[in-house]
């Protein structure tokens, strides 16, 4: 005897694995992006001080007001 169909549940089922594969490839490309910032910004100069990216838009050679240290060592 064949079995009797359940179409809702067969269609839901495959939307659950479309939007489960949706997010896997939007978290990787989200870390892909992310890696590549970390990447790019190690690569221009910015960093902490520990050879690794800084964070949340870290640059050496500005202080807390914004302003840039003095990178010469002469006092002004």
């Amino acid at each position: 005897m064949a079995r009797r169909p359940n179409y809702g549940f067969e269609r839901r089922e495959r939307e659950r694995l479309k939007a489960e594969k949706r997010r896997k490839r939007q978290e990787a490309k989200v870390e892909k992006a992310e890696k590549a910032k970390l990447e790019k910004a190690g690569l221009a100069g910015v960093t902490d001080g520990t050879g690794e990216a800084g964070e949340a838009g870290e640059v050496s050679g500005v202080g807390e007001a914004g302003e840039a240290d003095d990178v010469t060592g002469e006092d002004q």
